[in-house]
């Protein structure tokens, strides 16, 4: 009878579970120039959590995109920038804890990647709030290979395969950071939203001239939807 009892109490449990594995949470984040929407990789589950915590927590509301450089990336989430004054200097804020680094092989800065930003540091642990999201180049074979040296001579533990390369060739992105900051996210709709902020005007720390804020708002949806509406595939 216990036992029975015991299975049926789990069984609602389970059934949440088995449910949650068919749905990822999607990030909509609106600012001036539009919106865009990503996902966040179960390879990284660390990252995962926290940074759905913090959406959750409406933290990331009125914060800055603090530093921006064409053909590289746009960077967000220091607590700082939520009362910026004009030409602060902004990157140096944080919220007390670090999120362990988790370098996955399949993840890398192709365009759209999210990325956790950090210090300089062995142990290459993750700021638990600043993120940047990658806008790139596209690169020659030659060029490339330049950039993967410069990432090896910097630290960095990531084998290159041939579909990496193809995609650093076509799509673009920016791979010496590949293996030296951890990957943990992916926009999947809403690029040129990047693109049009990274081209913004902006002031010799890479500071935009004009102040761009973000709001941010996360929602479990069904896997299959996303795919459908997005076309990303898990």
């Amino acid at each position: 009878m216990r036992k029975a009892l015991l299975i049926l109490l789990l069984l609602p449990l389970l059934a949440v579970g088995q449910n949650r594995k068919k749905k990822d949470y999607l990030v909509t984040l609106s600012t001036s120039f539009g919106q865009m929407r990503f996902v966040l990789h179960d390879q990284t589950p660390k990252h995962k959590a926290n940074f759905i915590r913090l959406v959750d927590s409406s933290y990331y509301d009125g914060l800055l995109f603090h530093r921006i450089i064409e053909k590289f990336m746009i960077q967000g989430g220091d607590p700082d920038s939520r009362t910026a004054v004009a030409g602060q200097e902004l990157g140096n804020g944080d919220i007390g804890y670090l999120v362990p680094a988790e370098f996955v092989p399949t993840l890398f800065h192709k365009k759209g990647a999210i990325g956790a930003a950090r210090d300089d540091r062995p142990d290459k642990a993750s700021s638990a709030v600043q993120f940047y999201i990658v806008q790139g180049r596209v690169w020659t074979d030659a060029d490339l290979q330049k950039q993967i040296d410069r990432g090896l001579a910097r630290g960095a533990k990531h084998d290159f395969t041939d579909d990496q390369k193809q995609v650093y060739k076509t799509l673009g992105g920016t791979p010496h950071l590949d293996g030296n900051y951890t990957v943990f996210g992916q926009v999947i709709d809403g690029l040129a939203v990047v693109d049009s902020i990274a081209k913004q005007p902006r002031n010799p720390k890479d500071r935009p001239l004009a102040d761009i804020k973000m709001t941010m708002k996360g929602e479990w949806v069904k896997k299959k939807r996303i795919t459908k509406q997005y076309g990303y595939v898990y």
